[in-house]
Parts: C-alpha cells; structure tokens; sequence
C-alpha cells in the first residue's frame, strides 16, 4: 500500500468537498455565508472598521439579537475581527479580515448585480403570476 504525505491527505479531502451535499463542510459554509445578514454585515463593513451602534443604523431591518449573533457568527469564522476599547460605555468595533474582505468583494458582486437586474425579475415576476392565473 503506497504511502501518502500530510499535504497529499488534505488535498484528497478537499478534492472530495462537494457544496451540494448536505453536511460537506463547504455546504455549511454556503449556508453561513449565504444568510442575509451575514451578506449585509459583510457589505456594510467592506469600506473599513464600524462600531456596532453603528452597523445597527446602516441595517435598520436587523434585530440587535440578530445583529449580535451574526457578527459572532463571522467572527468564529474568521471573517470579522471584533475589537473592544475600554470607555465609557465601551467602544466595539468590528472589521473585515484579509479573508472576510475578499468575500465581501463577491458579496458586492452580488449586490450590485441584483440592484442592476430589480426591474427584470420583478417583469419576470408579474408575467409569472399573469400566466398563472390564466
């Protein structure tokens, strides 16, 4: 039986992830970042560091609950760094890591491509519905 090197191991297992199957670690992955809140925060933080009040007021729809859970959520992993200054009240401010920032550019892909494509599937919508109910 031929012997194989660590790095030989580890790229066989990355070889075998595949998103579509539930539970392959890249699907989780997929679920995790795939969340509307996570996209949002990982948006509202690409220009640089804000302070939690802050990202609070640039997603009015998010919950603090929520808000709390997700950046925790993208801090595990590893996609935002949370950073805490002692004051009066205490200063929490979040920023993107290297590997948070190069989502994000493809989470602004996706945004900007959705505000460019709005009226198209809103037009595919309302023929959709049309058709239905004939």
């Amino acid at each position: 039986m031929p012997t194989t090197t660590a790095a030989q191991r580890r790229e066989a297992v990355r070889s075998s992830y595949n998103a579509i199957i539930q539970g392959c670690p890249t699907n989780l992955l997929l679920s995790r970042i795939g969340d509307k809140w996570a996209g949002l925060l990982l948006i509202a933080l690409h220009d640089g560091p804000r302070r939690y009040s802050d990202l609070g007021r640039r997603i009015p729809a998010i919950s603090q609950k929520m808000l709390t859970q997700t950046l925790r959520s993208l801090e595990r992993d590893g996609l935002v760094t949370r950073t805490v200054t002692p004051a009066v009240p205490v200063r929490v401010d979040y920023e993107l890591t290297p590997l948070g920032s190069g989502l994000a550019l493809v989470m602004l892909a996706v945004k900007d491509w959705a505000e460019e494509h709005i009226d198209e599937v809103f037009r595919a919508r309302e023929r959709y519905d049309t058709e239905l109910t004939n």
